[in-house]
């Protein structure tokens, strides 16, 4: 059959060749195992910001700076955007025109009392007189104090044309663009504590166990199967009569690595499952492959091949990791992904 080839080409055509199953390497694999569920539940839950502030307009006008985008991280007191004040400004400089002539209204009027009680004391006008100079002082002076308070006004006025960041935080959405209208009431941007996180999810009031303590919670940040303790646990004291439900808030320790509001959260509490609820499986945690949002267990199939299969972990316990969807029990699940993933 080689006889036209040379040695090293029949060679590689007979190993291209050759049957599959001789160069077939052998799977290291475990049965996924079913277990008992006894002892925690799971609810699915959010992540939720404790602060988190939609910043409105107060006046209207255009912006004219945005100084921050979605994702920043901010300071109290930090600069977030600007709106036209041009309008502002100058009503604010011509009520600062009309104080400086109602002080100068107010000194006229003060040294007229001053010539008009000299006349008086040497007989000269009536008490009548006199009287009127006091009530045109005395209304000078209300005049120059009600100027006073307006100049304040329009000087609040015009600060309110420059937004700042109401305490530290990140920059979750910035609704507006450079050149928009705001209006008042109208949104400008969405700001939260990154600092004061919580999971709440919607908990059967039949499966609720009584006295929950945070050291017998757990919660688990996007389907990652870690793990967390919560700082504090509340149990809302009032049940959706539509659900039959009870809200519960387990806050997040400060700095964890991941949470933001919004993402996908599952909260272990204490007790019996509920009902309809059977054994859990459970494979090593060492089996699972991560790529990018595809989570999956390369599991034998027909003929003795791996195949990967897209699942749904729970949450990770004593090196193993809860599978609630993908594989069924006893399936051969390979234990070193890698070596698959090389073999196709």
């Amino acid at each position: 059959m080689f006889k036209n080839l040379s040695s090293q080409a029949a060679l590689a055509l007979a190993l291209a060749t050759a049957p599959v199953a001789v160069l077939a390497a052998p799977w290291a694999t475990e049965p996924a195992q079913a277990a008992s569920q006894a002892g925690r539940s799971s609810y699915d839950g959010v992540v939720e910001a404790l602060r988190q502030t939609v910043v409105a307009a107060q006046v209207p006008g255009a912006v004219v700076e945005l100084a921050v985008k979605a994702g920043d991280t901010v300071q109290a007191g930090q600069l977030l955007l600007r709106i036209d004040a041009r309008s502002a400004d100058q009503s604010a400089a011509a009520v600062d025109a009309q104080v400086q002539a109602a002080r100068a209204q107010l000194d006229v009027a003060t040294r007229e009392h001053e010539r008009q009680k000299q006349l008086f004391a040497k007989k000269y006008i009536s008490q009548a007189a006199l009287d009127r100079a006091e009530a045109e002082v005395r209304a000078a002076r209300a005049q120059a104090s009600a100027q006073t308070a307006q100049a304040g006004a329009a000087r609040t006025q015009t600060g309110l044309h420059v937004v700042r960041a109401p305490y530290a935080g990140v920059v979750a959405e910035v609704p507006v663009a450079l050149g928009d209208m705001a209006m008042p009431g109208r949104p400008l941007l969405t700001l939260y504590d990154p600092g004061q996180l919580r999971v709440t999810a919607a908990v059967p009031q039949s499966a609720l166990p009584a006295g929950v303590k945070p050291e017998d919670v757990r919660v688990e940040l996007g389907g990652q199967g870690t793990q967390t303790t919560p700082q504090r646990v509340q149990v809302l004291p009032t049940v959706d009569p539509a659900t039959h439900t009870v809200q519960v808030r387990a806050d997040l320790p400060p700095g964890l690595a991941g949470a933001r509001p919004g993402l996908f959260a599952r909260l272990w509490l204490p007790g019996a499952p509920g009902a309809g609820e059977g054994a859990r499986i459970t494979v090593p945690q060492s089996a699972v492959v991560r790529r990018a949002e595809l989570t999956g267990l390369y599991v034998l199939g027909a003929g003795g091949q791996p195949q990967l299969r897209q699942v749904r972990l729970g949450r990770a316990e004593g090196g193993r990791v809860e599978v609630l969807s993908g594989v069924a029990a006893g399936e051969a699940v390979l234990t070193e992904p890698q070596t698959a993933a090389r073999a196709r």
